[in-house]
């Protein structure tokens, strides 16, 4: 009996050893699962800035990309504005064959489609534009002065950007012209 005894006092001795490292380990789990609302708070607020910063990365790349491809179309297009011009002399020149007017036909296809990638010929129309418009002879004229004659060169936009200025002749009055003679006499 003695020994049934002790064999029981082991076996419950063990059990409550058990009992206490499963006590001790739900406690440490149970301290770890809690974390102090101020560390919670911190962590959130990381988190939150993280993906903020990381959807303005998105839209920043993409705003880049973007713009790198409106400067690569530019560059392609202001090296085509020569073309244009050759063709536009072309077509002005040359007599109505039927030669020409396949030539005229793949010309309205070539700009169609400049145009729908964002080409826009300069308005030239009206008064001149300093930013659109580059004088290369002033001519004296009834019209208003500042006003355009004529246009020697086609002027082309991409969208906002300016590929290549419109070249033309402005109107100068007969009266300023004398007046500039007088002052300087």
């Amino acid at each position: 009996m003695v020994e049934e005894d002790k064999d029981q006092k082991e076996r419950q001795d063990k059990a409550n050893a058990q009992e206490k490292e499963e006590a001790k380990k739900q406690e440490s789990a149970s301290e770890q699962k809690q974390v102090p609302e101020s560390e919670y708070l911190e962590l959130k607020e990381r988190l939150l800035r993280l993906a903020a910063e990381f959807d303005n990365y998105k839209k920043r790349t993409a705003k880049e990309i973007e713009n790198a491809k409106t400067l690569g179309k530019a560059e392609l297009m202001k090296k085509l504005l020569p073309t244009i011009d050759e063709f536009e002399l072309a077509l002005s020149v040359s007599k109505d064959t039927n030669e020409i007017k396949g030539f005229q036909m793949i010309y309205s296809n070539f700009i169609d489609s400049l145009k729908s990638e964002g080409l826009s010929e300069i308005e030239t129309n009206g008064k001149y534009d300093p930013y659109k418009h580059e004088i290369i002879l002033t001519r004296e004229s009834k019209e208003k002065e500042g006003t355009i004659i004529e246009v020697v060169r086609k002027g082309y936009m991409l969208n906002d950007i300016l590929l290549r200025p419109a070249t033309v002749i402005v109107a100068k009055n007969k009266e300023s012209n004398e007046k500039e003679d007088k002052k300087q006499d």
